[in-house]
């Protein structure tokens, strides 16, 4: 891959309540999950690459991110909110529907970030990742879904999300630790994700 392609780490739903029916099968998988997009997200930072959070508004029309974490914060994703708390140079987008794409402005803020690769984690793999990685695809950005950073209610499920990905977005779904994150210094990069060699 050339070292010019730019990456964006897309974190997708995680900022969550929890609260809702079936989360407290998905709640210690999303905690596993979290812990493992912790350590990806550090190394993106470290490499100068952006981090985005993709969130659902759970229907609250008015909301803004910055309400929607300090709600998770007092609920019973508080842990994984606490984890995963955005940092001061992080993007957000707000989304009404399962894909990251179907109505918001991530796909103009990819462009204006010059961003070509997308690293895509989160819940739920087999709905709000799965669709977003679907449009990705058709707006041929190179993926990765490690798969050490979704989850979904069940392993099955989760097993199930991924070899879809990996078979019909063709996205790379090794573990993160697998992913070679690359600082970029020519003027304007924000460098290239690529697997290990």
């Amino acid at each position: 891959m050339p070292r010019s392609a730019a990456s964006a780490l897309l974190i997708i739903d995680m900022i969550n309540a929890f609260d809702f029916e079936g989360a407290g099968r998905l709640l210690p998988r999303a905690l596993r999950a979290a812990r493992a997009i912790v350590a990806l997200k550090a190394r993106m930072a470290a490499a100068r690459r952006p981090v985005i959070y993709v969130n659902d508004n759970f229907g609250r029309w008015r909301s803004n991110f910055h309400e929607t974490l300090q709600h998770c914060l007092a609920s019973p994703g508080r842990e994984v909110a606490r984890l995963l708390r955005p940092g001061r140079d992080d993007y957000f987008v707000l989304k009404p529907k399962h894909s990251g794409f179907q109505f918001t402005s991530l796909d103009v803020l990819l462009g204006h970030l010059g961003v070509r690769t997308l690293i895509l984690t989160g819940v739920a793999a087999e709905f709000c990742v799965l669709f977003s990685a679907h449009d990705a695809y058709m707006r041929d950005y190179r993926l990765f879904v490690p798969r050490d950073c979704v989850a979904s209610e069940t392993a099955a499920d989760e097993r199930y999300a991924l070899a879809h990905m990996k078979d019909v977005t063709k996205a790379d779904v090794r573990p993160s630790r697998a992913i070679r994150v690359r600082a970029s210094y020519r003027r304007g990069s924000r460098g290239a994700a690529a697997p290990r060699d």
